[in-house]
């Protein structure tokens, strides 16, 4: 039985549970509460010695980083394969996913901090975040509790457009990011059209067809019904509705859009 330590928000955790998904594979989900520090229980970080999430078990092999469990999920479980057979096919594939893990990731978070989730955080849990990551934290959480004027908010919103526009180029070759499959990097790529969708900045797509219809696709899938849009937390989505909407003006004059 494979186990999965996950939070429902997390884009890397969501991406991991599409795979699963797509692949039907059950599995036992521990969900962990970040902003309560489950990820820092001694016993997970026997698993995950960075405190994060996703984790996957599987008998005695623990797997961390959610593009590493998704690729040994297609290596370990081989029927309904997620990556091209051709050499040239995974290069391209992981092309894509490499740029979540050089820069989009943490643009992602960037964004969605400065944005809605710095909101969440009551002064109790701030302090809990100093002492486990030292007082540095202070300073980087005063810069995101500036929201849009965050000065590594520019750079970290215009990255996000970026990755629109390069997936509306790439779509003029086919349906999904590496031609006519599915593959691992439109799975990897589906959370963060969708922290785009919850922030309420799919303006990115107006100009955008092909990401835009893409966006679509996915989201008429099984498993992103099942793995995504289900385990959406009702606690997130108003609070990055209401913050995105207030930031809209100015993210559409940082990235250029009329």
């Amino acid at each position: 039985m494979l186990t999965l330590y996950h939070n429902d928000m997390s884009v890397c955790a969501q991406k991991v549970r599409l795979c699963l998904a797509e692949k039907g594979l059950p599995y036992e989900a521990k969900h962990l509460n970040l902003r309560a520090g489950d990820q820092q229980q001694p016993d997970y970080l026997k698993l995950n010695p960075k405190g994060v999430v996703p984790t996957l078990v599987d008998d005695d092999t623990v797997v961390v980083e959610s593009i590493v469990i998704n690729e040994y999920l297609d290596d370990a479980f081989p029927k309904r394969p997620l990556k091209p057979n051709d050499p040239a096919g995974r290069a391209k594939m992981r092309w894509w996913t490499k740029q979540i893990d050089d820069s989009i990731f943490g643009a992602t978070g960037t964004v969605s901090m400065s944005i809605a989730f710095h909101h969440q955080y009551t002064p109790e849990v701030l302090d809990e975040l100093i002492r486990q990551r030292g007082p540095a934290y202070r300073a980087r959480f005063a810069l995101l509790q500036q929201g849009v004027n965050n000065p590594n908010f520019p750079d970290a919103i215009k990255r996000l457009y970026k990755m629109v526009a390069d997936m509306n180029a790439a779509l003029e070759r086919g349906p999904w990011l590496c031609g006519e499959m599915f593959t691992l990097a439109d799975i990897a790529y589906a959370p963060y059209l969708t922290r785009l969708d919850h922030l309420k900045f799919l303006g990115f797509l107006d100009k955008h067809k092909r990401a835009a219809d893409w966006y679509e696709r996915m989201k008429a899938r099984a498993s992103y019904r099942t793995a995504l849009a289900a385990q959406f937390n009702a606690k997130y989505l108003p609070l990055m509705d209401e913050k995105g909407r207030e930031a809209w003006p100015r993210v559409k004059e940082l990235v250029g859009i009329a």
